[in-house]
């Protein structure tokens, strides 16, 4: 009569946590999710046969890759079509990243329970594991499991497949976020290399980085417009930034920073030795913006300033900032109605909502702003310019839009803020 097999207990646990954790669909958020994972991966590593040579040790990776190809009619099964998307992958690079990676698609795609199956009916790969010690080389073992995974099988995950740079390492996946800016000059990030990643250690000030107020000192580019830059080279972030020029970019981050607003636990080894070498490197726990002003407002995760919409008034067929003189008082003597919005400085525009509904009033990019500016007699009031939309191309005529900030020095720093997306933004044809 077989023992019990501790792990099979543990991971039946796990899969009723997830179960009772009662949220559909399951995403990385799951707080029982790392646990299931490192508990299954057990499962089907343990008991493994290594090659009496040991010139490569193996792992359960070695034999899923020579799972059956081909269904009784020919034809690529799922379960194969799921193998070589693994084996394409550029972010995982070792036989552990990728026998993880092929864990999170087939929770994705409901297929545990039929990889388990093609395993049980494949005697060449079950003679891989050793049926003393082993879960899957044990017949009395395998059974349960094999029904486990059928209950796993309907569950519905839905798990980021694009957060996989660090499954070489770890099960714990880090923070990712999207970083995306107009065609630029320079983007203002220093850039350092550490096997094979491209850790950011500093952001220029006045750049178009600082001002996107996305990128931190210590986070990682993982991605430019969909190209991995795992395993990176020196200076490869250069040659792919060098053949998008002119097109908008999309950066995927590796924050620095994790859930619970602490390290992430896989960078402690890199960011030490990027201290060693750089003394004065310090990661970056938030954007300059954000340490500022009392009077902003958070709005889904971003920083707006809590602004007086003055009013509009027609200033003619110019729209350089010279009529900013004549504009703003203009506004201020219809004496209409102040209205509270909230104003967004944003990547490539400027979105101005109504604060009470958060509806947006203006939505406009900085190409379609001719200028912006204050007077000298009033430091609290400032203005822009954009062209009267309901003119047409021929009669076009220019709209002054102006409000009101809390201080002189906010005031300043949204114009400067602006005046730096003119700055930056550089718009291709």
């Amino acid at each position: 009569m077989a023992g019990k097999e501790p792990l099979l207990g543990t991971l039946k646990a796990c899969i009723l946590s997830i179960q009772a954790a009662g949220s559909s669909p399951i995403t990385d958020s799951c707080p029982h999710l790392a646990s299931f994972c490192e508990i299954l991966e057990m499962i089907i590593r343990k008991g493994i046969k290594q090659s009496v040579l040991g010139f490569k040790k193996r792992d359960y990776w070695h034999w899923l890759e020579q799972l059956p190809q081909q269904d009784m009619c020919g034809k690529l099964t799922q379960l194969s079509v799921t193998i070589e998307k693994v084996s394409s992958c550029k972010k995982v690079l070792t036989a552990q990243g990728r026998g993880r990676l092929f864990l999170r698609l087939a929770l994705n795609k409901k297929l545990l329970g039929n990889t388990i199956q093609h395993l049980a009916h494949t005697p060449k790969l079950l003679e891989w594991y050793d049926p003393l010690i082993s879960v899957l080389g044990n017949e009395d073992f395998m059974e349960p499991f094999r029904s486990m995974m059928l209950v796993v099988t309907e569950i519905n995950f839905s798990l980021d497949l694009e957060n996989s740079s660090f499954l070489d390492d770890s099960w714990l996946l880090p923070v990712c976020e999207t970083y995306e800016t107009v065609p630029c000059r320079e983007l203002g990030m220093v850039l350092r290399y550490l096997d094979g990643r491209i850790f950011i250690v500093e952001v220029l000030s006045g750049s178009q980085a600082e001002i996107d107020e996305l990128v931190l000192v210590g986070d990682i580019i993982d991605e430019i417009n969909g190209i991995s830059l795992r395993n990176a080279q020196n200076g490869q972030a250069g040659t792919v930034l060098q053949k998008l020029k002119g097109k908008p970019l999309s950066f995927r981050l590796i924050r620095w920073k994790w859930q619970d607003g602490t390290l992430y636990r896989p960078l402690i080894p890199y960011l030490k030795v990027i201290q060693e070498k750089l003394p004065t490197f310090q990661v970056q726990h938030e954007p300059k913006h954000l340490e500022e002003s009392e009077d902003s407002y958070l709005q889904d995760g971003r920083v707006m300033y809590v602004l007086q919409y003055l009013g509009q008034v027609s200033v003619g067929l110019y729209g350089g900032k010279e009529v900013l003189e004549k504009g703003i008082p203009k506004v201020l003597e219809q004496q209409a109605p102040f209205r509270e919005v909230l104003f967004d400085v944003k990547e490539t525009e400027v979105i101005v909502k109504e604060k009470i509904s958060s509806k947006v009033l203006f939505h406009y990019s900085y190409s379609e702003i001719s200028c912006v500016g204050r007077r000298l007699d009033n430091n609290n009031i400032f203005a822009f310019c954009i062209m009267d939309s309901s003119e047409t191309v021929e009669q076009s005529t220019f709209l002054c839009l102006a409000f009101e900030t809390h201080s002189a020095i906010e005031c300043e720093e949204i114009i400067r803020r602006i005046a730096a997306g003119f700055k930056h933004t550089e718009w291709f044809v």
